[in-house]
Parts: structure tokens; sequence; C-alpha cells
């Protein structure tokens, strides 16, 4: 659903953005050769459009602690697409596998994109206010923001690679259904190799420029889920309680309840206070955690995850191998052992309205 105070026109924008999102692409519009899915909503449809998604992508990079972090470029990059078009595969065209050069490989899946146009909104001044990628207060917690190409602040993706909604779709078309624009009008290329002539059917750029703005702004328009509370007075008092613990044991250090957005904008965006839980930075979370990592990141970096929204979720973590709150808090390592420890040493009440305060975000 949109967001409350969104405009006429800035709604039959949504509708529309909608429909393209959820429809499927076709070779002859340009999907393919090599792709994951032939539209947006396979991978964002729980339980509603634009939420998280059941089937996972695989994700690879080589990582070298002099060298830094590459995504394979030259072997296709860090995204494997393992659908081939039929035009193309009888020309030879086989789906991507994880690449010898890869030191790391790990199945991704989808987190919900609810509320992202807000968190556009969120001033550079305030994310690096909760930064401090030296520890200099000594907490044990060293966030720091991931930049892009361009310097400014990375706030989407798991490893807060894209500064801005539009360069986040703008990829998602490109190595998710293989739909190319005008700022990337080159087709990936399988394994690294060439495509055969005739594999791709459809001119370049597949996605013109109103496709590519009504996608844009569908997500940026996309309210956060409501938040769940139980009717009973006793659930209540206990999802109280576990929002108090949440800060007690150090979890919000990280995941930062909410933020502001600033006076100008679309009505739907500007003085907005809303919640996240999330500082949108990258911390290190420790081996046990590792995954594939990202221009500027190491391979047990993540951006902290968004909250909200999580009592809608079936597995958790990047790769979806918790299958519990709980489970997740365990796994935590790094920057948030000592939130995770603290969360073991809970007792057994205590520990339940934890957990029920965070199934109702």
């Amino acid at each position: 659903m949109p967001l409350p105070d969104i405009s006429a026109a800035e709604f039959e924008v949504f509708v529309a953005g909608q429909a393209l999102f959820n429809r499927p692409f076709t070779p002859e519009e340009g999907l393919g050769p090599v792709f994951n899915q032939d539209r947006c909503g396979s991978c964002h449809d729980l339980p509603t459009s634009g939420g998280h998604g059941a089937e996972p992508v695989t994700q690879v990079s080589r990582f070298d602690p002099l060298q830094g972090c590459s995504v394979l470029p030259e072997l296709g990059g860090g995204l494997l697409q393992q659908v081939v078009t039929q035009g193309a595969r009888r020309l030879g065209v086989q789906p991507e596998t994880i690449p010898a050069g890869a030191t790391e490989a790990s199945e991704i899946r989808a987190p919900a994109i609810y509320g992202l146009g807000l968190v556009e909104m969120i001033s550079e001044a305030d994310l690096l206010a909760a930064a401090d990628p030296d520890d200099a207060d000594g907490d044990g917690i060293s966030g720091r923001p991931n930049l892009d190409a361009d310097g400014r602040i990375g706030r989407f993706g798991r490893k807060a690679r894209h500064a801005t909604l539009r360069g986040f779709v703008e990829e998602a078309l490109r190595v998710e259904m293989g739909l190319t624009t005008l700022g990337h009008p080159r087709e990936e290329r399988p394994g690294g190799r060439p495509l055969p002539d005739g594999a791709d059917i459809a001119d370049d750029p597949e996605t013109g420029e109103s496709e590519l703005q009504l996608l844009v702004d569908y997500v940026r328009f996309l309210a956060p889920p409501r938040r769940r509370l139980p009717e009973q007075r006793r659930a209540r008092a206990d999802v109280a309680e576990g929002e108090r613990i949440f800060g007690l044991a150090g979890c919000a250090a990280c995941h930062v309840p909410w933020f502001d957005t600033p006076a100008d904008g679309p009505a739907a965006l500007r003085n907005k206070r809303f919640r996240l839980y999330s500082d949108l930075l990258l911390h290190e979370m420790g081996p046990e955690l590792a995954g594939p990592c990202a221009p500027g990141t190491t391979p047990t970096e993540w951006k902290t995850a968004r909250l909200v929204g999580l009592g809608l979720r079936f597995d958790f973590l990047h790769d979806g191998r918790a299958r519990s709150i709980a489970d997740a808090i365990m796994l935590h390592g790094g920057e948030a052992a000592a939130a995770r420890d603290a969360f073991r040493r809970l007792p057994g009440e205590a520990q339940t309205q934890l957990l029920r305060f965070l199934q109702s975000l």
C-alpha cells in the first residue's frame, strides 16, 4: 500500500508502477538472455507486493586482504544468472555457475523493500552522526558508511552499495532480469563470455526512462508495514517491556529505532518520523556470518538489517539459514557479540518479551 499523504498524481504513478513491477517481461521486451526472474515481484511478493522473497539467488566474490573485494566482472559479475531464454539456450548459452576464481559464494534472500522512499530521504548528516569507524567511544561498535563511486553514503542493498533508489532499481533490472537501461546499455556476459549473435533479440537499451522511473516511484511511495500489536493488555505490556530490554541489551546501538526526514520533498516523505531499526551502516559481524563481499566491504561486514516487518518473515539473515528470530540473534558475532551474549544471559521470560517485541515490528 502507498504512503499516507500521497497526492492524487503520485497515487496514479504508484498504481502504474505497481502493475509494471508485477508484470512479466518477455525476451522480445529485453528479458535475458540470462536472468533469474521475469518480473520484479517474483523476488518481492511476501506477504504482499514489495515484500521479501522465498527464491534465493547466488552471489559470489573474491576477497584479498591487500587488494580488497572484487565482484568478478571479468567472470560475469557477482550475481549468478541461472535461467536462460530458449533462444539463447539454442545458441549454446548456459546458466552461470560458481566460478573457480571466487573465494565466497552464498545464497541471498531478497529483503522487503517497503518504506525505502523514506530511507532515501534521511540526511547524510544524520547517518554520519551514528558512525564511529574507529570506535572512539570504546563501546565495541564501530559502524561506518559505505560510499559509492561518487562519494555518497550507500543505504540500499545488504552491503549498502547504492545511495539512490534509482541506482538500486537499475542494477536489479540489469543483474536479475537482464534488462539494459540508458545508464547501463550493455548486456551481462554470462561467465564473462561474449553472447553469440542472436542471443539477445531486443534493441538496447531495453528499459526506457519512463518505465524505469515508474518502478523507482513505486518503490519510493511504498509504505512501511504497520506494527502488529497484540490485543490483550498483558501481551501489549510484554511487547513494551521487550522494547525496553532491546535497548538495555545494546541492540539499539546498531538497530536505531527511528529517523526523521527533512522538511523538503513530497508531502508523503517530508517531516516524517518513521521506524527503521537500522543505522544503515556497515558493521563487522564475525566469521559465522561471512558471505560475499561488495566494493568497499569485507565478507564479514554487513549493513545493519532493517527490522521493520520482521514479524512477517519465516526465515532470517541474508541467506535464510535462521528459522527463528532467536536463532538469528545467536548467530550474531563481531560487533554484535556483546548484544548476543546479553540476550543469552536474559532470564527466559525476558527473552520471550524481547522476542515478542521483535515479532510486533
